[in-house]
């Protein structure tokens, strides 16, 4: 183990901003091959590991490899994406119709992440003021999970189409536990360049120049050089 006082490398901090920069929300490219249980672990692990106002920890894992639950979940996301696509017409329909937004049954593993909201007791130090608090906390696991997922050669998909009570009933959740990320994770033919989104021509990055404000809502920065910098990386 590293001194936690130690600077990061050189090389420590380039892995972290590539699995940063190379996460991708897999759907298409899953390969069928199992995760070793101890690469498993390390990514989970990495997702307990979290931070969590008042140090609640509220998630749990779900692992799923039951052919017969997702496909439960796949009926559930097919419902779901069939009226989602009703927000669409014309070609942004089709667009829409074409997209492959789930890898439920191509993935080895789905894992669901869940939040227990009553975790830590009515009282929850940090909480008092922000009662979604254990929500953003589990979805920074989500996301330290994610990024451990890439530094792997894993691949993760979020299916958010889905009915959150019916998700409940199908992995029999109790009613104070909320299932927060539904996820698919296997190993995969290749990492995108881009953004599927972004290649398929849905959405494109935005400008982070646009989206940094100085001290208040539209106001520009006072630092040029950090303007400069947004501009250019």
């Amino acid at each position: 183990m590293s001194n936690p006082n130690d600077p990061f490398t050189e090389a420590q901090r380039e892995g972290l901003y590539r699995a940063i920069f190379e996460r991708r929300d897999v759907r298409s490219q899953f390969l069928p091959d199992a995760i070793p249980e101890e690469v498993l672990a390390r990514i989970l692990r990495a997702a307990h590991h979290a931070p969590s106002v008042g140090f609640m920890q509220p998630w749990d894992f779900i692992v799923i490899d039951s052919l017969a639950v997702r496909e439960q979940v796949l009926e559930s996301f097919n419902e779901e994406n069939a009226k989602a696509s009703e927000n669409y017409t014309g070609e942004r329909q089709q667009t829409y119709r074409s997209l492959k937004l789930q890898g439920i049954l191509e993935s080895p593993i789905n894992l669901c992440i869940t939040c227990d909201r009553s975790r830590g007791g009515p009282n929850v130090l940090g909480r008092n003021s922000i009662m979604e608090m254990d929500l953003f906390s589990t979805c920074l696991a989500v996301q330290n999970l994610w990024l451990a997922a890439r530094a792997e050669g894993i691949g993760v998909g979020w299916v958010s189409i889905l009915d959150q009570d019916v998700l409940s009933n199908i992995l029999q959740l109790p009613d104070h536990v909320y299932p927060l990320a539904y996820l698919c994770l296997g190993y995969v033919s290749e990492f995108l360049e881009q953004p599927e989104l972004q290649s398929k021509g849905w959405r494109s990055r935005l400008p982070l120049e646009d989206l940094v404000h100085g001290n208040s809502w539209g106001q520009p920065i006072a630092h040029r050089k950090l303007e400069k910098h947004l501009a250019g990386g």
